[in-house]
């Protein structure tokens, strides 16, 4: 049976994944040492195609370490401290951080330094992730972040909040958050709301809804660590139930394909070009044999 393909042409890395890998690139060519604090991308295939190409990937602690060397920041962001630490070690800092997220972490500094004994400055974000720890960073450590609707009784209502986003956190999920403290808030206390998603991001899901929904199997293919595709890769599964999380072609399973004659392979937002054609390149194979 003849099986058609397809990779979703809106899949795969956003602005400023493609900017910080660029960086990198154009940083690894002039030859000397070139390390990234924290994998480059939530993408472990993509993280050792930049090893091999002299990439070295290190922690905070082993940056406290360091000196007189060239650190490259992500897409994701750091916190203050992060730059008080490069200046003190000498080290040469490749700002690769997302122009969305570096705006982000302004507004969040100006409204802290603003207000900061008086408000509370709210993050909807996952816990721990490189962007949020940026952004509470920006408040010396004071925000506080909600994953859930669920964690929102950690705020007191009597007080102004003020609400941000981590920026590639559902779009439905933060206007959930964002009803249900504006029901609780006391009266005549301020909330004040900011939708920080980033429209290059949010704007995927209705896509990537359209794409699976038009294929008998979908093939998502991401890393494990990825927010984003663990949002996009639940969008597709509500569509079509025949969706299945790969991380490389090696994860394909013939037995998937049984019946089948569509194919649709898409991808988070840091999920690269070439991975997904080596998803279809394997899906092709085991279809003729």
């Amino acid at each position: 049976m003849q099986i058609t393909v397809s990779i979703d042409d809106n899949s795969g890395f956003c602005f400023g994944v493609t900017s910080a890998i660029s960086k990198a690139e154009e940083e690894l060519r002039k030859g000397d040492t070139l390390y990234c604090l924290g994998d480059i991308v939530h993408n472990g295939e993509e993280v050792s195609r930049l090893h091999a190409l002299g990439l070295q990937t290190i922690t905070h602690k082993e940056l406290s370490l360091l000196k007189n060397a060239r650190v490259l920041l992500r897409a994701h962001g750091e916190p203050p401290t992060t730059y008080r630490m490069a200046h003190e070690n000498n080290i040469e800092i490749i700002d690769a951080t997302c122009p969305v997220v570096l705006q982000l972490q302004r507004r969040i500094k100006a409204s802290y330094d603003a207000d900061s004994t008086d408000v509370q400055i709210v993050i909807y974000g996952k816990k721990g992730h490189a962007e949020v720890n940026g952004l509470v960073g920006q408040t010396d450590g004071n925000a506080i972040v909600l994953e859930d609707v669920s964690e929102i009784n950690r705020l007191d209502f009597s007080k102004p909040i003020d609400l941000y986003s981590q920026t590639t956190k559902s779009l439905e999920g933060f206007n959930i958050m964002k009803r249900e403290i504006e029901r609780r808030m006391f009266p005549d206390v301020r909330f004040r709301s900011y939708d920080t998603i980033c429209r290059r991001v949010a704007n995927r899901v209705e896509g990537i809804r359209n794409f699976a929904s038009s294929q008998q199997l979908i093939l998502f293919v991401s890393g494990a660590k990825s927010s984003n595709g663990k949002i996009l890769f639940t969008e597709c599964k509500a569509v079509n139930p025949a969706t299945y999380l790969v991380s490389n072609c090696d994860d394909v399973r013939p037995e998937w394909l049984d019946g089948v004659t569509t194919v649709g392979i898409c991808g988070a937002t840091s999920t690269p070009r070439w991975l997904m054609e080596k998803v279809k390149e394997r899906v092709i194979e085991l279809s003729n044999q």
